[in-house]
């Protein structure tokens, strides 16, 4: 298997490649720098944040179908679906923070939270994304851990490429050049995905009542979401906002995933590494101020928010320099790029990986 590990602070414990911590660097790393994390503050919960956080999402969000329902008929209403795109991606990521604790004390409050914005008000399932979520968190760009590069529409390893024919290999060959494009399907493809691990069972473990809760709330924006479309729209019109709404949003979600992890080192199935290590070789943190840290709902601290995840998003800024700090000093290097040019890295990765089915092309 061609798998990228690059040399920042590992080494191979013996022939076969398998890493390990560099000497003096075992788990006991993580545990220096999360009492100094902890000491510092940047774990307690951040209740004023969230309440206006979530408060004034909600307004927004409110507001954009008030002015859906008051233009009426109107092409005008292709503004509205791009602007409540926006406020999708925006509940997406208040949905996110819940998923992870850090909005309140309470798990059972923080999954109510993590419900109302992902069932009810964006129609993705809560409970598909804790599992498929919580997977990932354990163990990012790890082949078959992270479901992130599961072979899917886009081969994200070269091992997944080889195999491929037909219209799969076609994709893999460009799936640099259709990468944003197929964003815009993201939306519709989250909906889909969640719906069905419901329906199959392979949501994350619940109760029946739960289960039966998650359903309601699907269902209930689905309707409530149509109808409203529908009743306010002619068809035509109605169908244009739709993939409006739909494409835009699944192409904002994707992009704030995007410069996360892909394109960063991937570790082969029985690769061996510390925790620290593990989270932070395969992450890829964004610069820019308070507009970014909006925009990519904290998400540009990816470096950060892997390390602890329940760090409250208001926090993350400020243990940035603590956590660079650390990686410095035990020679973890700690990744850091602007937005545009972590797209480039995504793009130049996906390309690399489609290489083997261009042997016209690379060799």
């Amino acid at each position: 298997m061609t798998t990228e590990i690059i040399n920042r602070g590992i080494e191979p414990a013996d022939p076969t490649g398998t890493p390990e911590p560099a000497p003096g660097s075992r788990g006991s790393d993580y545990a220096v720098l999360s009492r100094e994390v902890r000491e510092s503050g940047l774990l307690k919960r951040r209740p004023g944040y969230y309440s206006v956080k979530v408060g004034g999402n909600l307004l927004l969000l409110a507001a954009g179908w008030t002015a859906f329902a008051l233009i009426g008929e109107s092409w005008w209403q292709l503004l509205t679906a791009a602007f409540l795109a926006v406020m999708f991606t925006q509940t997406g990521f208040i949905g996110h923070d819940a998923g992870h604790q850090q909005i309140a004390a309470s798990k059972r409050v923080n999954n109510l939270l993590g419900r109302v914005h992902a069932d009810l008000l964006i129609g993705l399932s809560y409970g598909w994304w804790i599992a498929k979520h919580n997977r990932h968190h354990s163990h990012p760009n790890h082949v078959d851990r992270d479901p992130d590069i599961a072979d899917g529409a886009i081969a994200f390893t070269e091992d997944h490429a080889r195999v491929r024919s037909g219209a799969y290999a076609w994709l893999a060959r460009h799936q640099a050049w259709l990468f944003f494009p197929m964003l815009l399907l993201e939306g519709l493809a989250l909906h889909v995905a969640g719906v069905k691990a419901l329906w199959d069972g392979t949501a994350a473990r619940a109760s029946r009542m739960s289960k039966v809760a998650q359903g309601g709330l699907l269902t209930a924006h689905l309707v409530g979401y149509l109808i409203a479309v529908f009743w306010v729209l002619p068809p035509v019109q109605a169908m244009c906002f739709l993939l409006v709404h739909q494409g835009l949003f699944g192409l904002y979600m994707g992009c704030s995933f995007a410069p996360n992890h892909k394109g960063m080192p991937i570790f082969a199935k029985d690769d061996k590494i510390d925790f620290l290590r593990r989270q932070v070789l395969t992450s890829r943190n964004i610069r820019g101020g308070r507009f970014t840290d909006f925009a990519l709902g904290g998400l540009n601290y990816q470096v950060e928010h892997h390390l602890f995840p329940s760090m409250p998003r208001p926090s993350l800024r400020h243990a940035q320099q603590i956590v660079r700090t650390f990686c410095a000093r035990h020679g973890v290097a700690y990744h850091e790029t602007g937005l545009l040019d972590s797209y480039a890295q995504v793009l130049r990765h996906l390309h690399a990986v489609g290489g083997p089915l261009r042997p016209e092309l690379e060799y």
